[in-house]
């Protein structure tokens, strides 16, 4: 359950429901199965599992959610296939070779063939809605997956009044200003970067393993390069990448944290997921303030803005 990934929303307005008021609404869009002729399906699932029947978790000011996603998996080439060997047949039988919107038809009609013999593929995306800092927090590297959680939010709630989690000062000129001089702060370098050209982005450099500090890191910087990700240690006790979106991955907790996990006598999986879960939240909300303040504080929202 401890997040690997973070990416942080700020709600314009105060989070006001309760557990309780949250659960009802989320029950309108709960997780069914895929259907035989269904590609997709996807709603809210138990946080906890099999031992727990809410779909919403309430510990210590924090309320986890949980998005479940099922998927046919339904590779193209054996569409493509399929598709060939129709087409083969026509001809071979017709004397004739069908045309793109024939070939469209018979597409559609292999799919709905195959749909309900695929393989079905689950994946549940995490997140917790902070009510003390009136922060989302979703733990996904994918911006795409933390969406598809923020449309379902917003669709079971109504309106969804959150943006990203900005920060003062441009995440790329201040990590880039960090490799030039030295670590912010209560920060050490994690021996791992990744560089681009200022004229042409897609030209990148990807140090792991590296003195960052190197004359061939220095000298990349100057000749135009900048820093776009960067791995950090915290002096709190976490190490991870962050980006040029404020996006952190790789979320690596120390063992002194999570012993005090394990420290808490546990008897069942949903009182070792409360003391994973209080922990988890409680470290998070310590490194994120040290991360904006690293960053030059958080940016001021202008106005309010649904993601």
């Amino acid at each position: 359950m401890w997040f690997k990934n973070l990416l942080v929303y700020r709600f314009t307005r105060p989070f006001e429901l309760t557990a309780e008021e949250l659960n009802d609404k989320l029950d309108a869009m709960s997780f069914t199965p895929c259907g035989s002729q269904d590609q997709l399906s996807m709603g809210w699932a138990t946080p906890l599992g099999d031992a727990g029947s809410e779909l919403c978790h309430p510990c210590n000011g924090y309320i986890m959610l949980c998005l479940k996603q099922q998927e046919k998996v339904l590779p193209a080439a054996v569409v493509k296939e399929f598709l060939e060997d129709k087409v083969k047949e026509i001809e071979a039988n017709d004397g004739r070779k069908p045309g793109r919107k024939e070939r469209s038809q018979l597409k559609d009609e292999i799919l709905f063939d195959l749909l309900p013999k695929a393989f079905v593929r689950s994946r549940r995306t995490y997140a917790y809605i902070d009510t003390r800092d009136n922060l989302l927090v979703i733990d996904s590297p994918s911006h795409k997956r933390a969406e598809d959680l923020m449309v379902l939010l917003r669709d079971s709630l109504g309106s969804l009044p959150v943006i990203p989690l900005q920060a003062k000062n441009t995440a790329q000129h201040v990590m880039t200003d960090w490799l030039v001089n030295s670590a912010p702060a209560g920060f050490e370098f994690g021996g791992e970067c990744e560089l681009k050209d200022r004229a042409d982005e897609s030209a990148v450099i990807r140090a792991k393993n590296q003195d960052l500090h190197s004359k061939q890191i220095q000298s990349h910087l100057e000749s135009g390069m900048f820093v776009s990700k960067l791995a950090l240690h915290w002096q709190g006790g976490i190490d991870f990448v962050v980006d040029d979106q404020l996006t952190i991955k790789r979320l690596n907790f120390d063992d002194m944290i999570r012993d005090k996990a394990d420290d808490i006598h546990s008897d069942t999986f949903a009182e070792q997921f409360d003391a994973d879960f209080s922990i988890m939240t409680a470290e998070i909300a310590r490194l994120l303030p040290a991360v904006l303040e690293a960053f030059g504080g958080e940016a001021e929202s202008e106005g309010e803005q649904a993601a």
